[in-house]
Parts: C-alpha cells; structure tokens; sequence
C-alpha cells in the first residue's frame, strides 16, 4: 500500500505547486503520493488545516518548503524533509505587521510578494494576520525535539539568504549539520529534485522512522 508525502508549500505557493506534482512524477504510484493543499495564510487557521490533514492522511514523511518550514515543524511525531527552510520568514512578517496598519503598506507588500494564478493562497497582508507570526515561529521552536527527524536543503545560489529570510547559520543552532547544498536556487531546480530530494524521500521512507 502507498505511502502518503504531506507536501506544506511556501507562501504564495498551494495545491498546484511545481515541487510535489514533479515527485509526483517521479516516485511509482506503488511508493508513495504527495498530497499537497492550500492552507490559509494566517498561522493558527493553516496550522489547523495541517493539522486535521495529518489525522486525515496519516503520512508517513512531512516536506516543508520555504515559509511552509515553520508549519511543518509543528507537525510532531512524523519525519520531516525541508526545502529551502525560510526560518527568518515568521519573524520578517511579523515585523511587517505596522506596515500592514495603512493601506499603502499593503499595497507595497502585495507589489513585493505578488501571487500567480491558479490554486494558490491568498497573502493576507493584516495587520492582525502578520503579529501571529511571531506566536506561530514561537510554537514552532516549542514543537523542536530530539526525537525528531529534521533534513533540509539548501541552493547555494539562494537570494533570500542575503536578508536572512534563508538561514543555515540558524539551521544549524537548530538542528546541527543535517543539511545539503546544492548548486542552484530558493525554487530548487527540477535537476535537484530528482538527483537529491528524491533519494532522500525514498531514504527516509525505507528507513521506517516514525522518531
């Protein structure tokens, strides 16, 4: 029987995201499924939403890419893989949050962080929605512990690293030297999905964790 991949995206990012419909692809349906769905922008409403998905499709593996890293922390007890792991993104939008308050502000966050079409969520940009960033990263630093498993990978090449959106310094106060980097980008190349995600994914799945 296939195993079920719980795939939380980044921000912006939702059920039609490029990452998991290509693991998709990649691993025979025999493996496993990645299933990935839109959970809302606000961090206790998505944190819900992930959280009866769990009870729901009881997966075997958690990936979190990017903004999406904080919310799958905080889904304990099932092994979790990171792509490009924005740990600095909750306290950068909670820091947003007096900006939020005047509708220039908006405008200027929404001009910065645009959505493309499709099944994709809906940036939030409230005064009220980015001060629960700082409750959300909080919760996820609670939800760390040695009995779980945590990976991550990291693009050498990533922009979001020079503001420390992107952290490894973070990453390894954290967590320690559990990481990978690859030659490429935040948005990880199809060519590293397949050459490192991949793998990992079939790693950790045939491992048997449940730590």
């Amino acid at each position: 029987m296939a195993r079920t991949i719980l795939y939380v995206h980044g921000m912006g990012g939702g059920a039609d995201s490029r990452i998991p419909a290509l693991l998709n692809t990649l691993l025979d349906p025999s493996e496993a499924r990645v299933v990935v769905r839109t959970y809302d922008f606000d961090p206790p409403i998505g944190h819900e939403q992930l959280r009866q998905w769990v009870e729901e499709l009881r997966p075997a593996l958690v990936i979190g890419e990017s903004l999406g890293a904080a919310q799958a922390i905080r889904l304990k007890g099932i092994p979790h893989l990171f792509v490009s792991p924005s740990l600095g993104a909750p306290k950068k939008l909670f820091r947003y949050a007096p900006v939020a308050l005047f509708a220039p502000g908006r405008w200027i966050l929404h001009h910065r962080y645009p959505v493309r079409e499709g099944d994709r969520q809906a940036l939030k940009f409230r005064y009220k929605v980015l001060r629960r960033y700082g409750e959300h990263w909080r919760a996820a630093l609670d939800a760390i512990g040695p009995e779980e498993y945590y990976y991550a990978f990291f693009g050498k090449q990533d922009h979001y690293m020079r503001s420390g959106i992107v952290s490894i310094g973070l990453w390894e106060k954290l967590f320690g030297h559990t990481y990978t980097l690859y030659d490429g980008t935040h948005f990880m190349e199809e060519e590293y999905v397949e050459s490192l995600l991949l793998p990992k994914v079939r790693e950790v799945l045939s491992s048997g964790k449940n730590v």
